[in-house]
């Protein structure tokens, strides 16, 4: 299963771009600002979620479209085609509209077709930045093993924003009031949490079984920032009430999870690892991942200038990890040379001011 006849009109820099004869690796090369990340945004997009960048819909449409942007692509199972497309319209930019073989439905509805997993430079303070991105990655994870797991997300985050709105309140808020917020924040953060720690019990699990060289191995631990059950997050929420009020925020819940990463062979923190290590780490956890997501659907890897970071032995590995893999594969690079070894099989194009021309 593969992503062919993939289009892009008037999606940030790229007016009417067309990629077709897709391979299961595809280089995408250009110098830095031509467009290449751009491909690999508007790809994220064929899933649930906001995309690799996070980005608000309206700073996706190309500068002067007066009509918005769209995204297109055909997914190729066998001898069946099923077109996915996203869009939004200059009319109502903040809106993503979806269609599946032309028919209106769910970004939700993207992530039963199509598990996408990404690596980005971005990505490289992972270990070492605030707990609120390792929280989000855990959570794009896992939107990818279950599309539902987003709308629990996005629920619990608006019934946290509601309570700590209430507690900051000048008077005191009415009972009954709580006791409405904390049920809906009870059943979508329950669910939250049970689906962040389903994620890390299984891409340990994956991980485990991965070589430990030359990747360095990770080992990951969930901690939970409440009972991560419907009658202990229950108890929490309503024992805290008087200091979550004194405070004007809520103490405990899944807005204060944390993922523990450690270099399993040398049993040190992610966080004080060597850069080297991180990036091999964040490459094996990706890998573990890709993995996962793709069982029973199309899997979509998307690399953003990953092989540049890696030495040849690194690099050579995770070629042939890709191989196997059964994922179709989208990478970045400013130059050809670092992908030699996989030119031959490889669907390349060179990406400059937004257009695109096959190698």
């Amino acid at each position: 299963m593969a992503l062919d006849r993939i289009s892009l009109t008037d999606f940030r820099n790229h007016a009417a771009t067309e990629l077709g004869e897709t391979g299961q690796f595809n280089l995408l090369v250009g110098e830095n600002g031509a467009g290449k990340t751009n491909i690999l945004e508007a790809l994220s997009l064929l899933a649930p979620g906001r995309g690799l960048r996070r980005a608000a819909m309206a700073d996706m449409v190309r500068g002067d479209s007066e009509t918005g942007f769209g995204v297109g692509a055909s997914l190729v199972q066998g001898d069946e085609t099923v077109r996915l497309g996203t869009y939004a319209e200059s009319a109502n930019p903040g809106r993503r509209r979806v269609r599946i073989n032309g028919a209106e439905t769910t970004a939700t509805s993207l992530g039963e077709w199509l598990a996408i997993t990404w690596l980005t430079p971005a990505m490289d303070g992972l270990f070492t930045g605030p707990a609120s991105d390792r929280r989000r990655y855990m959570d794009r994870l896992a939107l990818a093993l279950d599309p539902a797991h987003a709308t629990h997300a996005a629920r619990y985050e608006a019934a946290l924003r509601e309570r700590n709105r209430l507690l900051s309140d000048m008077r005191e808020p009415e009972s009954a009031w709580l006791d409405a917020v904390e049920a809906q924040m009870i059943q979508h953060g329950s669910a939250l949490m049970q689906g962040r720690a389903r994620l890390v019990e299984t891409l340990a699990v994956r991980l485990a079984e991965m070589p430990a060289e030359p990747f360095a191995r990770p080992a990951l631990t969930y901690n939970p920032g409440a009972p991560d059950h419907v009658d202990g997050l229950s108890q929490a929420l309503y024992d805290n009430r008087g200091r979550d009020r004194a405070a004007q925020r809520t103490h405990e819940g899944p807005h204060r999870d944390e993922l523990d990463v450690i270099h399993a062979a040398k049993r040190v923190s992610a966080a004080q690892s060597s850069t080297g290590e991180q990036k091999a780490m964040l490459v094996a956890m990706t890998l573990a991942h890709a993995g996962l997501a793709a069982q029973g659907r199309a899997g979509l890897l998307l690399l953003d200038e990953v092989a540049a970071h890696l030495d040849p032995l690194r690099r050579a590995a995770l070629f042939e990890q890709l191989r196997g893999s059964g994922a179709q594969v989208w990478m970045t690079g400013t130059e050809p040379a670092p992908f030699s070894s996989i030119a031959e099989e490889a669907a390349i194009w060179r990406v400059s001011g937004g257009a695109v021309e096959r190698v």
